[in-house]
């Protein structure tokens, strides 16, 4: 296995090669303005690291939220063109089930725990996970006052609402060698991995106007 795996569903850009068994290489930089600039030269810096030719790759994991609209189609889109041009699979990633992954091995987390990143608008995006690190609930967006989270918390939207997540901690944003870690141990296992396709768990802000009066030529 040669995986590719990278993630704009936060403000990180981040990319990694990995090889089933470790990851080769890795870049991260937190930028939340600039995900399409900076995505491709990310990736193509990770290839050259790792000395992995891009048509030598066997596969394409990508996170896919929950994160916003913006910044989170710029890896998709990524993703369906190389699978395209490369002929590879792409499988999709939940971007908190990676942090979750990230934080246990890691962080050394023991027990229950719940991952959160920023919505904005006062929200959060959040998932909660067992002691195996096995998703238990979510994910969901949902304001953090409207919470009863695990006792331990992790992610930058934890961090933001101490109130709620006292004791949060690191990590804050995805790291794209944990997620293709998480993404070459559930293949590797045989499990099916989410598809190329966005969890936005909300409308977005633009809208269709609603009761405009349509203009025809006399």
């Amino acid at each position: 296995m040669l995986l590719l795996a990278f993630d704009t569903a936060t403000p990180a850009v981040t990319a990694a090669v990995h090889d089933g068994t470790a990851v080769l290489a890795e870049a991260f930089q937190v930028d939340a303005r600039r995900h399409g600039e900076l995505l491709l030269p990310t990736v193509q810096r990770v290839l050259e690291e790792a000395g992995v030719d891009k048509r030598d790759l066997t596969d394409i994991a990508v996170g896919v939220g929950p994160g916003p609209y913006t910044g989170l189609r710029v890896g998709l889109v990524t993703a369906a063109a190389l699978g395209h041009a490369l002929g590879l699979p792409v499988h999709g990633v939940c971007t908190l089930d990676a942090i979750a992954h990230q934080a246990r091995t890691e962080g050394g987390l023991t027990g229950p725990f719940t991952v959160a990143t920023d919505a904005r608008r006062k929200e959060v995006y959040w998932a909660s996970y067992d002691a195996e690190g096995r998703r238990t609930a979510g994910p969901s967006v949902d304001r953090p006052a409207e919470l009863a989270p695990e006792a331990q918390a992790v992610g930058a939207g934890a961090l933001l609402y101490p109130d709620t997540f006292p004791g949060a901690r690191g990590p804050e944003h995805v790291s794209a060698g944990r997620l293709a870690d998480f993404a070459a141990a559930e293949l590797a296992a045989g499990r099916a991995l989410l598809p190329n396709a966005p969890l936005y768990l909300r409308r977005p802000d633009a809208q269709v106007p609603a009761g405009y009066k349509a203009v025809l030529p006399a």
